[in-house]
């Protein structure tokens, strides 16, 4: 998808700019012509010379010491998406508020084609109000943000802040160059749902809504207007999805059955109860009171519903098994969906929190077709790979 591409990259001032070597190579090996721009404070964590190895042409690293007299209007002009990895708070504040006072920022408000942006930071600065504000303003100017992930920060620290990936980075740029879901309306469903026992416990599931997030991101970035239902936390905050929370089925059957006739498709992905408790306590239950007994009663059937509808969207559904895929072969040819993707979650790497999946995608007739084991992220753009193709 980058063969032929101009693609600029700018890297800010942090020790994540070790990473940007490696995303300027894997950029290189999908076939992009590269150019990068630097901060001054980049140079103290990476050096030039070595991606001007990497990409053939030396760094644009100010205004004045370039043999262009514009080298960011040149730059801007040249490039056909540009990508900020890692970008710092202070980067980010800039490229929000239009503050052009070193090359890399003058190149992204000269820039006009997709930007994708990869903060990376301490938590505390991610977390902070003002970066929020600032990564709010970029994303309604319809940047696309990366991350950030979860992971060792500088100094020993850990949590949110961590530079995505260049794998990840180069897909979302692939995406945001791409926009061939551009005009479609999408639900996704992720998460598993509570059923409450009392106000302190529930019936519940392992699904932590890591197969929901990545699909309802991978349409959101190939340009979808994306409605998430989901009663996990959601992924990175971006303009193009609404996140709508719930918790229990009924609760998701009807935000789903309320916007479902409003969308072009829907991906059930969500593991829903099959059943809760028929008369959930008011109070919490005490163990000297000895074991309830507690009676269930079928919850909603939301991919069901949606199927019934007059002028249904078209719908994806998920079916996790153990041991067999046998179940999810027959709720493809019986619950009336266009595409039903089946995981053995009782394999390794398949099942419930983990970021990658094996899955088998299901047609109406029968005909399946089996993925080997691909990440999350991956699993997720062939599966609107292959809604394209369906629907078209």
């Amino acid at each position: 998808m980058l063969s032929g591409r101009r693609i600029v990259l700018g890297v800010s001032g942090g020790v994540a700019a070790y990473k940007s070597a490696y995303l300027a190579r894997r950029l290189v090996e999908a076939g992009a012509s590269v150019r990068c721009v630097m901060t001054e404070a980049a140079t103290e964590f990476l050096g030039a010379q070595t991606l001007a190895a990497v990409t053939g042409e030396f760094p644009v690293l100010g205004f004045f010491d370039e043999a262009d007299v514009s080298p960011h209007v040149s730059l801007g002009q040249w490039a056909d998406a540009m990508v900020v990895a890692p970008a710092t708070a202070a980067t980010i504040a800039k490229i929000a508020c239009g503050l052009s006072d070193n090359a890399l920022i003058a190149t992204a408000l000269a820039a006009t084609g997709p930007m994708v942006v990869a903060p990376a930071m301490h938590t505390e600065m991610w977390e902070k109000p003002s970066t929020q504000r600032n990564v709010a303003t970029l994303l309604d100017d319809g940047v696309v943000i990366v991350g950030p992930a979860e992971g060792a920060l500088a100094g020993g620290d850990v949590g949110p802040g961590r530079m995505a990936e260049p794998e990840e980075i180069v897909a979302s740029l692939e995406s945001a160059l791409v926009s061939d879901l551009s005009g479609w309306r999408v639900l996704v469903t992720a998460g598993g749902t509570r059923e409450p026992i009392d106000p302190v416990r529930y019936i519940g599931n392992r699904s932590s809504g890591k197969m929901g997030n990545a699909i309802a991101s991978a349409a959101a970035r190939r340009g979808a207007v994306v409605t998430l239902v989901t009663s996990a936390p959601p992924p990175p905050p971006t303009s193009s999805i609404e996140v709508v929370p719930v918790e229990t089925a009924q609760e998701m059957a009807d935000a789903v059955w309320e916007r479902a006739v409003a969308v072009d498709v829907v991906v059930m992905a969500a593991a829903v109860a099959d059943f809760r408790p028929a008369q959930p306590s008011n109070a919490k239950l005490r163990r000297t009171e000895g074991p309830p007994q507690i009676l269930l009663e079928p919850t909603p059937d939301v991919l069901a519903g949606v199927a019934a509808l007059p002028q249904r969207p078209f719908l994806v559904g998920f079916a996790a098994e153990t041991g067999s895929l046998e179940g999810a072969l027959r709720k493809a040819t019986s619950k009336g969906v266009d595409l039903l993707v089946g995981n053995d979650v009782s394999k390794a790497g398949s099942g419930f929190a983990t970021d990658t999946n094996e899955v088998t995608v299901y047609m109406p007739s029968g005909q399946a077709y089996e993925w080997p084991l691909l990440s999350k992220a991956e699993v997720a753009d062939r599966l609107w790979d292959c809604i394209l193709d369906a629907r078209n």
